[in-house]
């Protein structure tokens, strides 16, 4: 009803949106794998039914079922039913304008959103984290961007006190509504928290997990609620992103994707809830584990978000300026350097704590982390974050970059990376796999010669995604300027790359991502021996080949381009 069924906002250029069907096949996501194991996660009466007629026409011997199959289906569809009207009912509440209420949604309408989606939020966190589904940061982070696109146009979507606070600080949310906010937001956390519980004999405590202790519990809150509260900020409230002529719909899908990143990297750390009223909502839902913890993940998840404000205005400095200015403005050199470092950080940082945790979907999570922070700053630097694309973005010529700031460029990629390793050595040291190496090395049974054939295939076809995705002008309707999937395609590359050659050379397709695992590798490494730095040297110069490929590849495929330069 929200995503699919509202009027067409001034904003939209386009008959249609690009996301509703997106939207609601996540509702599916989120649902199936949070309460998969509760009731099946149909979600759907006629899926019921299909279910259960087939069960009738074959049930395997020995097999038993709790209760008639008939009426289980006649309840399930009936609660099923009752869904559907209340989200009727619901609808009407918070989108009253499309009922022919003409006055713009008031705090009430805004309200509504605000609890509804926190608490959704909070009920997937709640249930996924305690039936241990597969997915689990991808089913939160569905949850999470669809109740965005829903509640978006009433109440801005913060469905978080954090980014109520960056919005705050940011000059894009009057101070006045924060406390009302804040108050809507905690309570349907910590309702969320008890509902969910009731339906299983445990409840989520918040605490450092395994061998972590609370700092680096802290301090994995705040980098990452930074990143939320950063991405939401570039991609929801910056002008340039958001024209009132023309707005950008991949602004909940780049919010959304922070939780992928974020959840695989430092859920084994924190929790990873980066969100006061998750945080609390299941503080006070475990209140016989003890209470406290919640609080303090809930003040340093603010002190990300104050810090995310901060170096917003440093990257958006036009937002603040008078109207003539941000009508002429072109990103400073200083600051496109500030966007680069920020997103190789987060992309590297991603990659390491995936490492660390032993995460079986590094690939997944390291993608996530490129595709929002490349929707978050694309127009800033042109979101390179890889001095193999860089690179690439030189020898395909147009005027894209020129050499000295390719060059700069380059050099912070791997600063960042560098740093980035730095950092995530220090939670190595505390994992659980503490005694097992990271290191740039070639898979079992792989030599150095395959591992860099494999980088050099594997970042051409990145560095040619690009170059095709974000450098043209997209394919579909010519009325919007804003491309929905530029970055969705180049994360997929890192996604598709990343699993396809990880076992054959770790899958980096960037030389900042190897400069930043071979810097880990020399700072903490099990057994106290140093890891030579040759393999950074040897891929790295494959992955430059591939970004050179690449710009060929593009240069023969799309001529055009090149006609009237």
């Amino acid at each position: 009803l929200a995503c699919a069924t509202i009027s067409k906002p001034a904003s939209q250029l386009t008959k249609q949106n690009y996301y509703f069907g997106l939207a609601i096949a996540s509702c599916v996501t989120a649902g199936g794998f949070a309460i998969g194991g509760v009731s099946g996660g149909e979600l759907n009466p006629a899926v019921s039914t299909g279910i259960a007629v087939a069960s009738s026409i074959y049930t395997p011997k020995g097999a038993t079922m709790v209760g008639s199959n008939f009426v289980n289906l006649l309840l399930l569809g009936i609660f099923e039913i009752a869904g559907g009207l209340f989200a009727s009912f619901i609808f009407r509440v918070t989108h009253a304008q499309e009922f022919g209420k003409a006055a713009p949604p008031g705090m009430a309408q805004k309200c509504a959103c605000e609890f509804l989606g926190v608490f959704v939020l909070v009920f997937t966190v709640v249930c996924q984290s305690l039936s241990g589904a597969a997915f689990g940061a991808t089913s939160i982070a569905c949850s999470l961007m669809v109740m965005i696109y829903a509640t978006g146009p009433i109440s801005g979507g913060h469905l978080n006190p954090a980014v109520s606070f960056a919005l705050a600080l940011s000059e894009k949310m009057k101070w006045s509504e924060v406390p009302v906010y804040w108050i809507t937001q905690l309570m349907a956390g910590i309702l969320a928290g008890f509902m969910a519980c009731s339906l299983f004999t445990d409840t989520v405590d918040v605490a450092p997990k395994d061998t972590y202790s609370g700092w680096h519990a802290y301090l994995a809150e705040t980098l990452y609620t930074f990143m939320l509260c950063f991405v939401v900020l570039n991609a929801a409230g910056s002008k340039r992103n958001n024209s009132p002529t023309d707005g950008n719909n991949f602004f909940a899908l780049a919010i959304g994707f922070v939780i992928i990143a974020g959840g695989n990297a430092v859920g084994g750390v924190s929790g990873a809830a980066f969100n006061p009223a998750v945080a609390l909502g299941l503080d006070f839902s475990s209140h016989e584990k003890g209470v406290g913890n919640g609080f303090l993940w809930a003040l340093f998840e603010l002190v990300g978000a104050a810090i995310a404000a901060a170096i917003y205005r440093n990257v958006r400095p036009e937002d603040y300026g008078n109207q003539t200015d941000f009508d002429t403005y072109k990103p400073a050199w200083h600051t496109k350097l500030v966007s680069e470092f920020l997103g190789v950080f987060f992309l590297v940082l991603t990659v390491g704590l995936n490492l660390c945790n032993g995460s079986a979907v590094t690939a997944w999570s390291a993608a996530a982390a490129l595709m929002c922070m490349i929707y978050s700053l694309g127009d800033v630097s042109g979101a390179h974050f890889n001095p193999a694309v860089t690179l690439a973005c030189m020898a395909s010529g147009r005027d894209l970059i020129n050499t000295f700031d390719g060059l700069a460029y380059m050099v912070v990629q791997v600063l960042a990376g560098v740093i980035a390793g730095c950092l995530y050595s220090v939670f190595h040291r505390s994992s659980l796999k503490e005694t097992s190496p990271i290191t740039l090395t070639p898979g079992d049974g792989f030599s150095i010669y395959q591992a860099g054939m494999a980088e050099f295939a594997a970042t051409a076809l990145l560095a040619y995604i690009v170059l095709s995705c974000a450098t043209v002008a997209h394919a579909g309707s010519q009325k919007t300027k804003n491309s929905f999937y530029f970055a969705l395609c180049i994360g997929s590359c890192v996604t598709a790359g990343g699993f396809a050659v990880g076992s054959v050379s770790g899958g980096e397709l960037n030389p900042a991502v190897a400069a930043g695992i071979a810097t880990a590798s020399n700072v903490f490494q099990p057994g106290g021996l140093p890891a030579p730095m040759t393999s950074f040297v040897q891929l790295g110069l494959y992955e430059l080949a591939g970004g050179l490929l690449g710009a060929v590849a593009f240069h023969a495929t799309h001529a055009k381009q090149y006609v009237d330069v």
